[in-house]
């Protein structure tokens, strides 16, 4: 290793420990990687500038800012929040159901939003009905986070990782269902078992619900079918992407314009929400890693990590899920996905679809084991606490561990069976 390899290791070390202590903010901590990587790269001769500006994939910051307008406008209708009440009404104040509708809703909400998003959300809708039922919120909202996290495994649009891992793996829409979808649905259910185990002594006894209607949430009717009509448009455009000749960036952004153009909302306070937070932090992290990759070092340590395994796709694929998800637990997934990404396509023949879903399911399933995950974990902690609950960095990682250990190993079992590695 080469005293410029070590450099960039150092400066790759630095932004993950300023962005895991929270030191700075997550961006802030992605650009001083890059700023270091830029200097340091080009006074060093790693890259030229005009090589740099290619570390920094465009489709990926069009595919994110697309979906979050569309996103945007929906949140702006009440429809995720008309769902969220809808389903905790259809509970009947019974809390079994009520936890299960809770978790479910939770899941599928956060199939199609960001997870802080979803987690805002949910949390809202949860508050209400637990303190109007006098019922124990923890239970509910640590299921919340966790499922909050899992359902975001579910599409490419799910969650930032996924789109990462996605346009880099070159994997459709469909594709990515066909893959991960029976495994998802599997998880879904294991999980919400295992949650209801460890809470159902804390889930309180059937109350009378208070009457409230979901519609009253919705303060612009035409708005909120507009927007099921475009969510329904780009999910329909992502499924038939193979036959389109487009890539996926394009449909968001098609709809994006659309949705601004019919939401009727000031586009100056659409842009103010979104979450450019996680685009700057991406950004700059993809700068870092990009230059990272150009001094070789991602290329010795993939050889490194997988030449244990050989020419095994189990061996692969289980290093990739393992090491992905237990990374994850303690860094944002966002960052172990752009990490590994090139690590995995440095080595000839390794990328196979069962690796790049083993990094699919680590990357996320490892993002709800300590509140030091992801920030859904750290947004429900502050939830509560403005309930006046505190909940301990312990309380919630007992459970985190036990549903992330429980998830890695089904997903194992899943990734040897759906892809015949045991041949």
């Amino acid at each position: 290793m080469d005293p410029v390899q070590i450099i960039f290791i150092l400066i790759y070390m630095l932004t993950v420990l300023l962005a895991a202590t929270k030191f700075v903010p997550m961006s802030v901590a992605a650009m001083i990687g890059a700023l270091l990587a830029a200097w340091f790269g080009l006074l060093y001769g790693v890259f030229e500038y005009g090589e740099a500006f290619g570390f920094i994939d465009i489709r990926l910051i069009a595919l994110l800012i697309g979906v979050m307008i569309v996103v945007e406008v929906a949140e702006r209708s009440g429809l995720f929040r008309f769902g969220a009440l809808y389903a905790v009404k259809l509970s009947g104040g019974n809390p079994r159901i009520l936890f299960v509708s809770i978790c479910l809703t939770s899941a599928i909400v956060s199939m199609f939003l960001s997870d802080p998003t979803a987690m805002l959300l949910i949390a809202a809708a949860m508050a209400t009905i637990t303190k109007l039922l006098r019922y124990d919120p923890v239970p509910y909202f640590i299921s919340a986070m966790i499922m909050i996290n899992l359902g975001g495994t579910s599409t490419l649009i799910g969650s930032v990782s996924n789109m990462i891992i996605g346009l880099q793996a070159g994997i459709s829409f469909t594709n990515f269902i066909g893959y991960l979808a029976i495994c998802e649905l599997a998880l879904w259910a294991i999980t919400i078992f295992v949650l209801y185990m460890l809470f159902k002594s804390r889930l309180g006894e059937k109350r009378k619900l208070p009457e409230y209607n979901p519609w009253e949430s919705v303060e612009d009717k035409k708005l909120f079918y507009r927007s099921i009509l475009i969510l329904i448009l780009m999910i329909g455009l992502f499924l038939a992407l193979d036959t389109l000749g487009i890539g996926p960036e394009a449909v968001a952004l098609g709809c994006a314009v659309l949705a601004l153009a019919l939401s009727g909302s000031d586009p100056t306070e659409i842009f103010k929400k979104l979450d450019w937070e996680t685009i700057f932090f991406i950004a700059g992290f993809m700068f870092l890693v990009g230059g990272l990759g150009s001094t070789g070092i991602l290329l010795d340590i993939s050889t490194q990590l997988f030449q244990t395994v050989g020419q095994s796709q189990l061996g692969a694929t289980m290093t990739t899920l393992w090491a992905s998800g237990l990374a994850s637990s303690a860094v944002s997934n966002i960052a172990i996905a752009l990490t590994f990404t090139p690590i995995i396509t440095a080595v000839p023949g390794l990328g196979s679809a069962a690796v790049w879903s083993a990094l699919i399911l680590g990357t996320n399933l490892g993002g709800a084991t300590t509140p030091l995950s992801g920030a859904v974990i750290i947004m429900g902690i502050g939830a509560l606490k403005r309930e006046g609950i505190s909940l301990s960095f312990t309380e919630f990682t007992k459970v985190g561990i036990i549903t992330s250990l429980i998830q890695l190993g089904f997903a194992s079992f899943y990734l040897v069976v759906r892809f015949n590695l045991w041949v």
